[in-house]
């Protein structure tokens, strides 16, 4: 895909805000409107989830969630990148849920919910979904986070919805404290050199869609 003068939205969380980074420019977004030439429109915002949550959160902007924010986005993009989930499995109380859901109140049924909503907003446009990366976790709680990168990518194929599977493929993986050191802000952002990579990866899997 030929991505100069493309618009594309970023629906995501803190890491599509461009927490972690020095500046809006070494975000992985600005880094992808820099080196591709692409008008991006970057609806990421802090510490929100896919699904919705029955507790409020103390920060109000927390329970803005995924499947809320899809009708706001611009309808004249031509391309839509979705990347979350990790806060879902941090400190979100919808529960995990089954692949038969389809609410809004368990991670599953959030899934559907966006993903579908998505569709019908841009039934002719590529949608691309990123699973969460790697984080700084126990090593049963990547087992469990795992799980929620699973479900990301059951639903998406349910849709046919292409995967950029960056828990598996970013090259990250922070308990290793070189890589840790090299590429993370904290336990769960990454830095400049982190939002590279993801920028990078991000255009390499669109230039073959």
């Amino acid at each position: 895909m030929e991505l100069q003068g493309k618009k594309i939205n970023f629906l995501g969380d803190s890491i599509t805000e461009g927490v972690g980074a020095t500046s809006p420019e070494t975000a992985y977004v600005g880094l992808f409107a820099k080196l591709t030439g692409a008008e991006t429109c970057n609806y990421g915002i802090s510490g929100t989830r896919f699904a919705r949550q029955k507790t409020p959160s103390e920060n109000p902007r927390f329970d803005m969630d995924f499947c809320s924010r899809v009708e706001e986005m611009d309808p004249d993009a031509d391309v839509i990148v979705v990347f979350g989930g990790t806060n879902d499995f941090d400190h979100g109380d919808a529960p995990l849920g089954e692949m038969e859901d389809r609410t809004v109140w368990t991670f599953y049924g959030a899934c559907h919910t966006i993903f579908s909503s998505l569709i019908e907003k841009y039934p002719d446009k590529p949608i691309v979904i990123m699973t969460p990366l790697q984080r700084v976790l126990e090593p049963e709680q990547v087992l469990e986070l795992r799980t929620y990168v699973q479900a990301i990518r059951e639903v998406a194929e349910f849709y046919s919805l292409p995967v950029l599977d960056l828990f598996a493929t970013a090259g990250i993986q922070p308990l290793v404290p070189a890589q840790r050191d090299l590429y993370f802000a904290d336990t769960v952002h990454p830095n400049d050199a982190g939002h590279v990579r993801i920028a990078n990866k991000l255009m390499q899997f669109l230039a073959v869609l």
